[in-house]
């Protein structure tokens, strides 16, 4: 629980070609002078099913960034990205358990905070937008069923050069997003912190009556869960709010 004499630290370690997941979370967050967010960052530049791309998300880089965020006195320490969808939630339990042991501060990642987001909403089926290969859809797709999540649809905009992903215009991702409600799934889900998925979330879920669940905004959802803070603005998913 954080302090209740200053507000709630969150600490994030940031993919380091992410140019999204910052200044979308303050976005998110907008006037409110409960949280403050403070960043490091680690190597990440490409996304790909191969073991250079692998090594990125090694747990002891993320127990050296971890260490870094926990002289700052934060309350809660978040790897903010989704490298866990397709190497599998183990290795974010790891990390996130790295982190604890070497901290003594409460760790969460992307990927466990939509697992956390999936059991506490009830969500079975989703709908899934990437930025990434059609490879990596398939390997996260594998994953998310071993934890009982049926993608029922899924676009993949098949890029793996990680700064690119922030170069897609939200608005872009509409058509996809909408073709995959016509299934019904349980969610639709934005899957990467570099991806503009947020700011259409309202406009989706007024169209189409799905719940639409972004990456930086669940993130950001279990991290306020976590240190005992008020959660989000309904605009940015209804289920978060």
């Amino acid at each position: 629980m954080a302090d209740t004499q200053r507000p709630a630290r969150i600490g994030m370690i940031v993919p380091s070609s992410n140019t999204c997941l910052e200044p979308m979370s303050y976005r998110i967050l907008g006037e409110r002078d409960d949280v403050t967010i403070h960043s490091t960052r680690i190597p990440v530049t490409r996304i790909a099913l191969d073991a250079g791309s692998d090594k990125q998300f090694d747990v002891e880089g993320m127990r050296r960034a971890a260490e870094l965020l926990a002289t700052a006195d934060v309350d809660v320490i978040a790897w903010n990205g989704t490298s866990g969808s397709w190497l599998g939630p183990g290795h974010d339990r790891e990390i996130a358990d790295e982190i604890t042991a070497a901290t003594g501060v409460p760790a969460t990642t992307s990927t466990l905070a939509y697992l956390d987001a999936f059991r506490a909403f009830g969500t079975r089926t989703i709908g899934l937008v990437t930025p990434y290969t059609e490879d990596v859809n398939l390997q996260v797709i594998q994953r998310y069923a071993e934890e009982g999540i049926r993608v029922a649809g899924h676009q993949a905009l098949g890029l793996s050069d990680n700064e690119s992903f922030a170069r897609v215009r939200p608005d872009e991702l509409l058509p996809g997003s909408l073709r995959l409600a016509a299934d019904r799934p349980d969610a639709l889900v934005f899957l990467c912190t570099n991806l503009y998925g947020a700011p259409v979330v309202e406009d989706l879920e007024s169209r189409t009556g799905v719940a639409a669940l972004d990456s930086v905004a669940v993130t950001l959802w279990r991290c306020l869960q976590l240190v005992g803070a008020p959660l989000l603005a309904p605009r940015w998913g209804k289920l978060l709010s």
